[in-house]
């Protein structure tokens, strides 16, 4: 993958348009769409502030043999990325806070689809009232084989979907069983919207 490749994968995951990289790094719109075709190369001021923006290593910008895969800096994670690492721990921890308040939640449930995670909650529990009076929520899992931990940061954002609810239930079977019918009123989904994810 090419530099300019790189740069154009990094900026559309982090939800920028070039006129707003552009600006970020004082430089014209035409600039960043040059660099993203390979035309022409950042200099040197440009790629640490580049690095810093996205996250990643330089020499992952201009290495063309180091793949996202390998670099898998914050900036390159996608939310499939995510979600593989957390599966492979087997468990998560959800972080809310509410007037001030920390509470910290362990979790088993979480869905990827498209590229955007999902979990799972009953609307008679506190985790939901939590989400009702502050939707900030932070992700946490520790992978005991790499000792690796992911922290993500989101806002939680209430999915209606019913294809999604029922994709969810197919894929976590406990689910299903817990709510039959009537007591499928209690379940909520939501929507990760993740803006910020930290690997250590």
């Amino acid at each position: 993958m090419t530099t300019g490749e790189k740069l154009a994968l990094l900026r559309k995951k982090k939800g920028l348009t070039q006129e707003e990289l552009s600006e970020q790094l004082d430089v014209s719109r035409q600039s960043v769409s040059r660099w993203e075709m390979d035309v022409s190369f950042p200099e040197t001021e440009k790629l640490i502030k580049l690095s810093k923006i996205f996250a990643c290593s330089i020499d992952f910008l201009l290495n063309e043999a180091v793949t996202a895969e390998e670099e898998k800096t914050e900036g390159a994670w996608t939310a499939r990325d995510c979600y593989s690492f957390i599966r492979k721990c087997g468990y998560f921890f959800l972080a809310t806070s509410v007037n001030g308040r920390p509470r910290l939640r362990p979790f088993g449930m979480i869905y990827e689809k498209e590229d955007v995670l999902f979990i799972a909650t009953d609307t008679r529990k506190s985790v939901y009232y939590d989400l009702t009076e502050n939707p900030r929520v932070e992700i946490a899992s520790y992978h005991p084989a790499t000792h690796k931990w992911i922290r993500i940061g989101a806002e939680a954002i209430v999915e209606r979907s019913n294809q999604l609810r029922e994709e969810m239930m197919d894929h976590f079977p406990n689910l299903r069983r817990s709510y039959q019918e009537e007591e499928q009123l209690y379940l909520v989904i939501y929507r990760l919207r993740l803006d910020d994810i930290e690997i250590k």
